[in-house]
């Protein structure tokens, strides 16, 4: 009996280590660089407005780039792709410009605010607005109209209304903003 009582606690001790596993470290969003094309549209990233997005599914070391979060999004909410998804990334337009958002400025898309149906336009027209403070996406909605969602409301209903310019936001394309 005395084996037993010394054995359990190192006994427990190992089990407790088994158990607990060091998250995954997730891969940095890569630079958005000249000749980057859209994964889903081919058009070349950086000759447009707006947020842009990066997505990693799982295994791959690099990601796949975006010219829009619409763009995006519409890659992510497809079934093949959502269960696959490790992680993606989006422009913080709280803290980049519009016009040339910055690669400094990519944040989780699933920690993001976002504002749709607003007057703003990206590479595809319709966009995604992104947002790391919620408060700075209520000043971007005040400011140039939409209503704000969260990364679970994003299905591919409100993309399919969104892209067929059904949420509003009268503005100016892309060609003509750029």
């Amino acid at each position: 009996m005395p084996r037993v009582c010394l054995l359990l606690p190192l006994l427990l001790v190992l089990l407790t280590g088994c158990s607990e596993s060091d998250p995954e470290a997730l891969a940095a969003p890569l630079p958005i660089e000249d000749g980057d094309s859209c994964h889903v549209c081919g058009m070349l990233i950086q000759d447009f407005p707006g947020p842009k997005g990066e997505a990693f599914l799982k295994g791959q070391e690099t990601p796949s780039k975006f010219c829009s979060t619409l763009e995006l999004f519409t890659f992510l909410k497809q079934p093949e792709n959502e269960t696959r998804l490790s992680h993606a990334y989006v422009h913080d337009i709280g803290k980049t410009t519009w016009v040339q958002p910055a690669d400094e400025a990519f944040i989780r898309a699933s920690e993001a605010w976002y504002v749709v149906g607003h007057e703003r336009r990206g590479a595809m027209g319709h966009t995604l607005a992104s947002f790391a403070e919620r408060g700075e996406a209520e000043a971007f909605r005040d400011d140039h109209g939409g209503r704000l969602v969260t990364y679970e409301e994003i299905d591919l209903d409100l993309l399919g209304r969104l892209g067929r310019g059904e949420l509003g936001g009268a503005g100016m394309d892309a060609h003509t903003a750029h």
